[in-house]
């Protein structure tokens, strides 16, 4: 074999990868742009990394020597598809001493620098391999080997918590690998940066993403792990005087996963992407990121039609819905132009003793709602307003005292030690079970098929720690894994069959915030956060981990709010998913037209929204900056909100490089009586914006204008 045929060379015009293929592991030498395959390889890593058992990540001294499985596969053939705006590369590994097989799959969507990567193992050996951990894509050519280049580069990582979501961190790489840790850490987070996710939420704690930028050039790279159980890892480290990033599903030290691969059985990894930017940064990656993750989500009508949906809960009856409570909002939800009216918790609680450790049959409350009609009386309400009712509903959990805890048998639930898991009253189906995923078919099947209900607001607020151990000899974090598949499976299903129904990602607010789950569903509850001011920062980060069409944002106006809280708070939705909520009915005249044009405002905005990429005029939000702005951008139109909060100066400039050199017209969309001055700097694309007020918000929008004939 020539030393040309030694190198395989894939992708597209945004986006190409080289492998380099010699008497050892295959190694991806380049990703990044196609004219740079051609200058001389990178620091590279094999294609994939597999412990097992007895195959643990090898060392000599302080270096790792690549003797984990991964490291002894062998390039036994590859090949090239297109599916129609998809690339796909398949590169087939093999190791004979073990008979351990392995299938890389690669796929990126044409036009889009991102990366999606797979891995499927295959045991064409006589003896079982025990696997403790594999990865889903490791990249060790992120920079140059150049110690100078790990000098200028930065981290990216999101914290995570409950009312507190989406808060990027930005810090020099050099804190967590300093120059003297050695060619390369121990990959397990004594040097370099490494995060898990834990326990069955997804992104409790941080997101599952990361990132890595060049202060210098503005090169970067933003990932994601697309997993919906708490089971992930990514690790972002030197080696062989570059950086690396290694994306993983749940580990063995780190989840209790293992996976015992029979002779003639396939496991296959869960997917992780990576977005890349040549020049522009943080923005550009997350606009590629945003573009990919259109162009592989499930379809759907509600993408692109971005309905106003009121839910009762934020502010307003928090869980405690009546007939007479919900008409009169019902009523001021359509005056003010809302599309969809989602009757949130409690709908279903006729018991004085609560209804937390209840839950679980999902019939509606008599004495809530009675008369012959009962729950139906306010659905109807609702369509005759011209609106398509929703329920909340929390599907993998059976409150102890539900008589579905009863009715169901124990291999329905998860279990540890032959134990059902009880976590805070209550216990977690496990949907592999039939039982169980034909208990919540029959639910959704009454109320979408039999009720009418248009919109499903699926929560998830109990967290029954590592998994499950249901089946003999598994361990909680593959019994975890496996009931995450089939929840995926059953949400197909349930779109399958209800194709325009309307589906919410919501687990305590954004505690299970991973595209996963916003691969299928239509929209992501962005956080359970109160306070209006507090909710800003979350509203402006959502776009770099959900697209704009899919970020929820509560927007509820409450009656002793002042006029700019009210227009505050309806500005933190405009750039994404309008929740509407509050007390509406008991607001004063000039507030509640606020609310009404605020809506207005949005709708006509919408049909832009879809195809708008997100950028950071001011950086990435951080929780207490005074002054936040997020904009999205078109090719025609650049939209922007701006957010002042108390304690500094009335005056920010915000950055639009995008528009640089661009003649451009600024309009105030929202609120019409801002007193906001605004005044463009095409030459530095700077935009200086006065809010006079604080706490104050605003709506803008930026075209540009043809220059003056001559």
């Amino acid at each position: 074999m020539t030393k040309e045929q030694r190198t395989i060379r894939w992708g597209h015009g945004a986006l190409q990868l080289e492998i380099l293929l010699d008497d050892g592991s295959p190694r991806l030498t380049h990703l990044g742009l196609p004219g740079e395959a051609e200058k001389p390889a990178g620091a590279s890593l094999p294609l994939v990394e597999v412990t097992a058992t007895g195959h643990g990540r090898g060392w000599s001294g302080d270096r790792l020597v690549g003797t984990d499985l991964g490291g002894r596969l062998r390039h036994r053939s590859h090949h090239v598809t297109r599916d129609g705006d998809w690339h796909t590369l398949t590169v087939h590994l093999h190791d004979p001493e073990t008979g351990l097989a392995a299938e890389v799959t690669y796929r990126s969507p044409d036009g889009i620098p991102v990366l999606r990567s797979e891995v499927t193992l295959r045991n064409e050996g006589q003896s079982t391999l025990h696997l403790e951990s594999i990865s889903s894509l490791v990249v060790g050519c992120l920079t140059p080997q150049d110690p100078a280049a790990i000098d200028a580069t930065d981290l990216l990582r999101a914290e995570n918590g409950w009312t507190t979501e989406c808060r990027w961190q930005r810090q020099p790489m050099r804190r967590t690998t300093p120059v003297d840790s050695g060619s390369v850490s121990n990959g397990h987070g004594e040097a370099g940066l490494a995060l898990n996710g834990q326990r069955t939420w997804s992104s409790c704690g941080h997101l599952p993403m990361g990132g890595l930028t060049d202060r210098r050039t503005g090169r970067t790279w933003v990932w994601q792990i697309e997993h919906n159980g708490g089971g992930w890892r990514w690790e972002c480290e030197e080696h062989d005087r570059a950086a690396y990033a290694a994306l993983f599903g749940p580990t063995d030290i780190h989840h209790s996963w293992r996976h015992s691969l029979e002779p003639g059985a396939a496991f296959r990894t869960v997917p992780a992407a990576l977005a890349f930017s040549d020049g522009g940064g943080p923005d550009a990656a997350f606009a590629a990121l945003t573009r990919y993750r259109r162009a592989q989500r499930r379809p759907h009508t509600d993408h692109q039609g971005l309905p106003v949906i009121f839910n009762d809960y934020m502010n307003c009856l928090m869980g405690d819905p009546t007939t007479e409570k919900l008409l009169p909002h019902i009523d001021a939800a359509a005056d003010a132009g809302a599309e969809y009216f989602v009757i949130d918790a409690g709908w279903y609680d006729g018991d004085n003793d609560g209804w937390w450790d209840s839950v679980g049959a999902w019939e509606a409350s008599a004495s809530r709602f009675p008369g012959e009609r009962g729950l139906h009386e306010v659905l109807d309400r609702i369509r005759e307003r011209g609106m398509v009712p929703g329920l909340w509903l929390e599907p993998e959990v059976v409150g102890v005292r539900s008589p579905m805890a009863k009715s169901l048998p124990d291999e329905a639930f998860f279990r540890r030690d032959g134990v059902r898991v009880t976590e805070n009253g209550r216990h977690h189906l496990d949907l592999r079970h039939p039982a169980a995923r034909a208990h919540l078919d029959q639910v959704v099947d009454r109320l979408v098929g039999e009720w009418g209900v248009g919109y499903l607001k699926l929560d998830h607020n109990i967290d029954p720690g590592s998994g499950t151990s249901a089946h003999p000899g598994e361990t909680p974090g593959a019994g975890l894994l496996g009931h995450n598949r089939a929840h995926l499976d059953w949400l197909d299903g349930i779109l399958d069959r209800y194709p325009h129904l309307v589906v919410e990602n919501c687990a305590s607010g954004g505690m299970r915030w991973d595209d996963a789950l916003l691969s299928r569903l239509q929209l992501q509850s962005t956080s359970d956060q109160q306070n209006l001011q507090l909710y800003a920062p979350i509203a402006a980060s959502a776009p770099t981990a959900v697209t704009p069409e899919q970020g929820a944002v509560w927007a509820y106006p409450q009656p002793e709010d002042s006029l700019d809280e009210v227009a505050f708070t309806m500005a933190n939705a405009l750039l994404g998913r309008i929740h509407l909520s509050g007390r509406i009915p008991e607001l004063g005249p000039e507030a509640r037209a606020l609310v009404h044009e605020a809506v207005a405002a949005y709708k006509g905005i919408r049909a832009d929204l879809p195809q708008a990429v997100p950028s950071w005029p001011l950086g990435l939000p951080a929780w207490d900056d005074p002054w936040l702005a997020l904009a999205l951008r078109t090719p025609a139109t650049t939209y922007l909100t701006a957010w002042r909060r108390p304690g500094t100066d009335a005056t920010a400039t915000l950055h639009l490089p995008h528009l640089r050199a661009t003649a451009a017209r600024v309009d105030v969309l929202y609120p019409s009586v801002s007193r906001a001055v605004s005044s463009w700097m095409p030459d530095t694309a700077e935009l200086s914006l006065t809010l006079p007020t604080a706490p104050s918000a605003v709506l803008l929008r930026i075209t540009p204008t043809a220059p003056d004939a001559p």
